[in-house]
């Protein structure tokens, strides 16, 4: 075969070629990226949940009433702290853990609870996205409080993260592991009081958690950031003594 032809279907090929290798590799980066537990391909989240209640049924009555009657007789002080723990921060268990525990003191174990997000959050959208339950608010307007929000009610998002948050933490504190948990319920239950969730989208939330914690624990790469988090943790207690 003529070498410039066979060089010229080479060149033919290869331009053909790099824009779908190219292609490939810019999809391959950010699933690597938010892949590194390994928990999108272990974990199917809506599998894992019962369904919400049916509307109209028994359970979805009970479950609208609680909704209600938590919003209607929440106090000042309970809708304040409902409202602080909007914000899905580790920092809001240093009542339960130390003062000591402080934003910009503990850079690894920040970023070892922000490697979780991206494999944490498809876990939530997609039971969401498959049974679209709307809000409280929704439903009963008397329930409107605040901005509404741009994803579907079931489960709670609040109560996963919060939960899994408090389950890892525990991890790193099983000393007190139970002011931590108590904690972490709170993130859900916040919900409820200020007429963003119904009760079931809490509890659902809450063995979500427990789901995706699990699948976590039994991550190398989750065991080797846990232990990392750990030493940093330990030192600044042992240099508090």
């Amino acid at each position: 075969m003529n070498s410039r032809f066979s060089s010229s279907i080479l060149q033919n090929r290869l331009s053909t070629a790099l824009p779908v290798l190219l292609f490939l590799f810019v999809l391959a980066g950010p699933l690597v990226a938010s892949d590194r537990y390994g928990l999108t391909n272990r974990l199917d989240s809506v599998a894992l949940l019962a369904p919400p209640p049916l509307e109209g049924s028994a359970e979805y009555k009970a479950d609208i009433a609680s909704a209600r009657a938590v919003f209607n007789e929440r106090t000042p002080g309970d809708e304040a702290r409902a409202i602080t723990l909007q914000k899905l921060i580790i920092f809001n268990f240093t009542p339960a853990i130390g003062d000591f525990l402080q934003p910009g003191k503990f850079p690894k174990t920040e970023a070892f609870f922000d490697n979780m997000k991206p494999e944490i959050k498809p876990a939530i959208d997609a039971p969401k996205d498959h049974w679209k339950r709307i809000r409280p608010y929704d439903v009963d307007k008397k329930l409107w409080l605040g901005e509404p929000e741009s994803s579907f009610s079931y489960p709670s998002g609040h109560a996963t993260v919060g939960m899994i948050q408090a389950l890892v933490l525990a991890e790193l504190f099983p000393d007190k592991r139970e002011a931590i948990l108590a904690i972490g319920r709170d993130f859900g239950w916040a919900r409820v009081v200020i007429g963003k969730h119904f009760p079931t989208d809490v509890y659902a939330g809450r063995v979500l958690a427990q789901g995706i914690v699990r699948e976590l624990m039994a991550s190398p790469e989750f065991q080797k950031d846990l232990a990392v988090a750990k030493a940093e943790l330990q030192a600044a207690l042992n240099n508090s003594k």
